[in-house]
């Protein structure tokens, strides 16, 4: 087994989970669709940290034969990998139909939720320049993709608008096709 294999064994079972939270809390809610309204707010906010979540394994997966296997590399992976999963566990309540509405919900835990999501990407953009040294930083397809992401996903943590943070959902969201398809 590689350092990468074992590093990523934890990083990979805690990512998966964190996926399994989102998705499992989104088929309770379905479930519970009769007596609740999902709302799009929180099925954005689901859609985004599902997609981001999926990224830092592609990240992950990129970085792998630069990563060192120690304790620093193990344990902060470790503990982006525990922010991603609790913020995943934070979209969706436990009990969906003690709610009447699942967007009085996403008033209530979206900035929790994106303030996990932002300071896992600052330390995943960290590490990329400490290990790769980030080349293409100052390109177009770099401005747009990676540095529109931090201050929008700002703006939507920092309004009160629900409104206001649908858009910048959709805004984050657009950017993970957008990067599949411009090379």
């Amino acid at each position: 087994m590689s350092g990468f294999e074992f590093i990523f064994s934890l990083f990979g079972l805690i990512l998966g989970l964190a996926l399994a939270e989102g998705l499992g809390g989104l088929s309770r809610a379905l479930k519970a669709s009769q007596q609740v309204r999902i709302g799009w707010a929180t099925a954005l906010l689901g859609l985004f940290v599902s997609c981001d979540v999926v990224t830092f394994w592609m990240y992950g997966w990129a970085l792998r034969d630069l990563l060192p296997l120690t304790w620093p590399v193990l344990f902060g992976g470790f503990v982006v990998t525990a922010i991603y999963y609790v913020s995943a566990s934070l979209i969706f309540p436990d009990d969906s139909e003690q709610w009447s509405d699942l967007d009085a919900h996403f008033d209530r835990h979206h900035r929790k939720v994106m303030a996990g999501v932002f300071l896992c990407n600052v330390a995943l953009i960290g590490t990329t320049a400490l290990f790769s040294g980030m080349p293409g930083a100052g390109s177009l397809r770099v401005i747009v993709l990676t540095w529109s992401f931090f201050p929008v996903l700002a703006l939507a943590i920092a309004v009160s608008s629900r409104r206001v943070a649908i858009a910048c959902l959709l805004w984050l969201i657009a950017l993970y096709p957008l990067s599949a398809v411009w090379h």
